[in-house]
């Protein structure tokens, strides 16, 4: 019933392909050198905030980037929003020279975050002299909601960032600042809070210590992609990209950040990941949210499809950086695939049952217990046991009983991927390419509305 090649060989090549991965993540993450630091005074620092309908937060992170990184300047773009986000960054801009305002209006506005930060690029172009020194100059993407590490300057400083000459991009590691939120959902029950804290502590596990990995990993095969937030770049290297592009975000693209990064290592540009300093955000408590944040994720890396022919000519990749490029990105064509193939064997496995009765189906599945028992054990193991790396490194006040539930939830938690990349296929075949902004959780601090999603 089952011994179609296709049927046997696909899952036990994907799931090799995980399990090489993995390792070479985890012990990309275990092994990592301690960072050495640098001099920001090296450099000109920018930081780029995309706003829309953010007036809830946008005060708060304006002034901590400025009390934190006093010789930054920080620009707001504000993306024609509904509510005061605008007026308050003018305000802020009244009082401080070195926070600018960039207002957009519809019908040019809300086109996506990338059009939001080639606006500000222009407005910097236009703010910096013509004498300046472009290799010196660092923008760095931070979000509306976002934390930066005070000490992020002088880590990205250093010889493993911008000190290098090659290097024209640093992301910095993720963190969910809220994963001790008691009750992420004032307004709801026991269980529903309990799943919401779930939900965030796996978005966190998942960016600071497997994403770390791989992005570690991907420091070994010149392959690191950059992220929307804590996203630093020395603007030569934007420069260089606006040259071939007309300009360095892509205009419409649901992963502009990592087509960024993709177009930065095209050009020769050398991108590193950095775990010793980091930015926080919130994590997405809504299961709705979540998977309307990752169906875009996922829509996002089938765009980036079309590089491969790029990629794979390119003289900047190597071998390794772009077979881990290709098995990046092309995870949800994997998904989608293995969806189809599960469809395939329960309708064999009805039309074996209605053919030769449930019993007879049923005592041929038993019988591979064996194969699926230690199919099962070495998939889930991989997820286990980032559990205790998580725990010495993020939540070490738990106990090892906790962390290792812990990693077997984010195995569960893996399996968002499945609907998500069938939601992205079918909105990609549907010409549905627009830009969705995730809502914004409600800042207990903040007076004003919570961002909401257009």
């Amino acid at each position: 019933m089952f011994n179609h090649p296709l049927l046997l060989v696909f899952p036990f090549f994907l799931l090799a392909c995980f399990l090489l991965y993995w390792a070479g993540a985890r012990h990309a993450y275990l092994r990592r050198p301690a960072a050495v630091t640098g001099d920001p005074g090296d450099f000109d620092w920018h930081f780029f905030v995309p706003c829309r309908d953010e007036e809830a937060v946008v005060a708060t992170t304006v002034g901590r980037l400025r009390a934190d990184h006093p010789r930054a300047h920080v620009w707001v773009i504000d993306d024609d929003s509904d509510d005061r986000t605008g007026a308050l960054v003018a305000e802020l801009a009244e009082d401080d020279r070195r926070v600018h305002l960039v207002r957009r209006h519809r019908p040019n506005a809300r086109q996506g975050k990338g059009a939001a930060l080639n606006a500000a690029y222009d407005e910097l172009n236009q703010f910096l002299s013509k004498d300046t020194d472009r290799e010196r100059v660092i923008v760095c993407v931070i979000d509306a909601d976002g934390q930066l590490d005070p000490n992020a300057l002088n880590i990205v400083s250093g010889p493993a960032g911008f000190a290098t000459p090659e290097t024209g991009g640093v992301q910095v590691s993720v963190q969910m600042r809220n994963t001790g939120d008691p009750r992420p959902l004032p307004g709801h029950g026991r269980l529903r809070n309990a799943f919401a804290r779930l939900l965030v502590r796996m978005q966190d596990m998942e960016f600071s210590v497997s994403n770390a990995g791989m992005q570690l990993l991907r420091g070994r095969t010149g392959s690191v992609g950059l992220g929307g937030n804590g996203q630093f770049t020395r603007l030569s290297a934007l420069d260089r990209i606006a040259e071939h592009e007309r300009r360095p975000w892509k205009h419409g693209a649901l992963l502009e950040d990592y087509e960024l990064g993709l177009h930065m290592i095209l050009g020769g540009d050398r991108i590193t990941h950095l775990t010793d300093t980091w930015v926080s955000q919130e994590g997405l408590p809504h299961a709705r949210r979540f998977l309307t944040q990752r169906t875009r994720w996922a829509q996002g890396n089938l765009q980036c499809v079309r590089y491969a022919p790029r990629i794979v000519g390119s003289r900047h990749y190597s071998g390794k950086g772009v077979l881990e490029t290709l098995y990046t990105f092309l995870q949800p064509v994997a998904h989608l695939v293995t969806l189809a193939l599960c469809a395939v064997m329960f309708v064999l496995l009805g039309l074996h049952a209605a053919e030769n009765g449930p019993g007879e189906a049923f005592s041929g599945m038993l019988a591979l217990w064996p194969l699926i028992l230690v199919l099962a054990v070495v998939s889930v193991l991989p997820f286990v046991l980032w559990g205790p790396v998580y725990r010495r490194d993020r939540a070490a006040d738990h106990s090892l009983l906790t962390a290792l539930l812990w990693g077997l939830a984010l195995w569960l938690y893996a399996y968002h991927l499945f609907p998500v990349s069938a939601r992205g296929f079918v909105r990609m075949l549907r010409g549905r390419n627009g830009w969705a902004k995730t809502r914004r959780n409600a800042e207990h601090t903040g007076s004003g509305p919570t961002a909401i999603e257009a």
